[in-house]
């Protein structure tokens, strides 16, 4: 099975960027805990507040998939609700 790699931005309402700043180390942390993970890193562009670079790579689509069902499920889901995602996803 192919590796997932997804990288890009988000971009974070001022509104929110307190709470998204709060709550991602323990996103970060519970990410890579996930079986599957191979790389996640979440980084505030330090020009430009409110615009954090993404990057993640999974062993393959079923680990992917996952972390995709347990963010929507987590309280990171509910936090990044009005985050604007622009990502792009290989399969490698």
């Amino acid at each position: 099975m192919p590796r997932i790699v997804l990288s890009g931005y988000i971009s974070v309402p001022a509104a929110d960027l307190h709470a998204v700043r709060q709550a991602l180390p323990e996103h970060i942390e519970m990410t890579r805990a996930e079986s599957g993970c191979l790389v996640f890193k979440v980084e505030e562009d330090p020009a430009e507040p409110g615009r954090f670079s993404v990057y993640e790579e999974f062993e393959n689509r079923n680990a992917f998939e996952f972390h995709q069902a347990r963010v929507q499920a987590s309280d990171w889901g509910q936090i990044s609700r009005n985050v604007k995602r622009h990502y792009k996803i290989d399969e490698l």
